[in-house]
């Protein structure tokens, strides 16, 4: 490949650039010793075990392996320095029991939506779309948002399995992933990312009664259908005027059926656990409930679609129960005694999630030249000498190897570059002989 002198130094400095906004943190500490926390999680493909790394592991200690990027997942901890992982973690020494308390889905698996389809970001054509509770991605076509490109393969049959119990960028979680139209030249969806903060999976939604309350009312917008061979459209409620205040009875929330199912959920699924118990909600602002419920009379459509046998079906279903919720969704929710409990189980419906980052490097925004002379400046004086002299007589030699090109105007190609820096090398091994 041949190249000016000044435009190579100029595609240095680019790469300089892209370097600093593609790892613009430390990756000096493992984060297993922090507990289990919403962080950043890589799957290594070439390790044999199907576990999760942060950030700083999949940089320090499995740089040179194959990677998926999970991105953020919810009450993980870092698997490189446990037993369940063989290959040796770098950066913390004591080797850790394995991580109970961490989820496995399907992404550790390196598939994705209810499609179980691997994701190829070379190949895919589609923006995938993050759920806020399972954490999984899902295809705009696999949402009804748009037909599916062609070149994509036919769906796989795949068990409907239930998703981690709880949901990937948190603020980045469907809130910032979500995107308008794919980048490849697809017409765009039915719904852009402009249009919604967060989305919610059917399955998700199936499994929360006070989602499955609001599902298709105002600002909780649905993809559905009336009859099978119907184009697909909006739903977001019937646009009623104010809400209707009721007085609901306990009664009234266990006949909710969850996944499709007319079970009634037992008192026991209604109370909240302790361990579960919100830490968003402080104790100097307490969200108190009563009796008076204020959340939208259920759409029957949406109740229809959530729990009808055939929702997974493309041909014959009516929507598969997603959820796209407008921008300050939370500021919406009823917090009567009904209500507030399916919400206060999830804390991130009621508030934004904080996902650790790694600290910030100072030096990630230097250029090789200011990085060399940080490194010098840490040497020994005898050494910083030495080294300053050895750097002096590679440029002189450089720059009276590139002066001919620059008289005669010559372009320097990559092979000469090489050809100085082996005769370098040489006359290097015969100086020691």
């Amino acid at each position: 490949m041949a190249s000016t002198l000044s435009e190579y130094l100029d595609s240095q400095d680019e790469l300089v650039k892209e370097a600093a906004l593609a790892l613009p943190h430390q990756f000096s500490q493992c984060t297993y010793s922090l507990g289990y926390l919403r962080q950043a999680v890589y799957l290594c493909t070439t390790c044999p075990e199907a576990r999760g790394l942060c950030s700083a592991c999949s940089v320090a200690c499995h740089t040179d392996h194959e990677q998926i990027e999970l991105f953020p997942k919810r009450n993980f901890r870092c698997d490189c320095p446990t037993t369940s992982v063989a290959h040796d973690c770098t950066l913390h020494s004591k080797l850790e029991e394995e991580n109970k308390e961490n989820q496995y889905g399907q992404n550790f698996r390196g598939l994705f939506c209810r499609c179980g389809r691997p994701y190829d970001p070379k190949a895919e054509k589609e923006t995938m779309i993050q759920c806020l509770a399972c954490e999984d991605w899902f295809h705009e076509s696999c949402c009804n948002l748009r037909e599916r490109p062609t070149s994509r393969e036919n769906t796989p049959e795949v068990q409907q399995a239930r998703p981690i119990a709880e949901q990937p960028t948190g603020n980045e979680t469907g809130e910032d992933t979500a995107s308008e139209a794919s980048s490849s030249g697809l017409p765009p969806p039915l719904i852009s990312g402009d249009e919604y903060e967060s989305f919610i999976c059917g399955t998700c939604v199936s499994q929360n009664p006070t989602l499955i309350r609001y599902a298709g009312t105002i600002g909780a917008t649905m993809v559905v259908r009336d009859r099978p061979d119907d184009p697909w459209r909006h739903f977001n409620g019937s646009a009623k005027g104010d809400q209707e205040q009721v007085e609901v009875e306990e009664e009234d929330l266990q006949s909710v059926s969850v996944l499709g199912n007319k079970r009634s959920l037992s008192p026991s699924a209604l109370s909240e656990p302790k361990a579960k118990r919100s830490k968003s909600i402080r104790d100097d602002e307490p969200i108190s409930s009563s009796t008076l419920c204020l959340a939208p009379p259920q759409e029957p459509l949406a109740r229809k679609v959530l729990t009808s046998p055939n929702k997974w079906e493309p041909e014959t279903s009516l929507g598969t129960g997603d959820l796209f919720f407008t921008l300050n969704f939370r500021d919406r929710w009823c917090y009567c005694d009904s209500c507030l409990p399916p919400l206060k189980m999830n804390p991130y419906l009621l508030q934004d999630e904080e996902t650790y980052e790694p600290p910030n490097d100072p030096d990630s925004g230097l250029s090789l030249e200011e990085l060399g002379m940080r490194a010098l400046d840490r040497l020994p004086r005898d050494r910083a000498i030495d080294g300053i002299h050895a750097f002096n007589e590679m440029r002189n030699n450089l720059l009276s190897f590139l002066r001919p090109f620059a008289q005669e105007g010559k372009i320097v190609n990559e092979s000469d570059v090489r050809e100085f820096f082996a005769s370098l090398t040489e006359a290097a091994k015969k100086g020691r002989e």
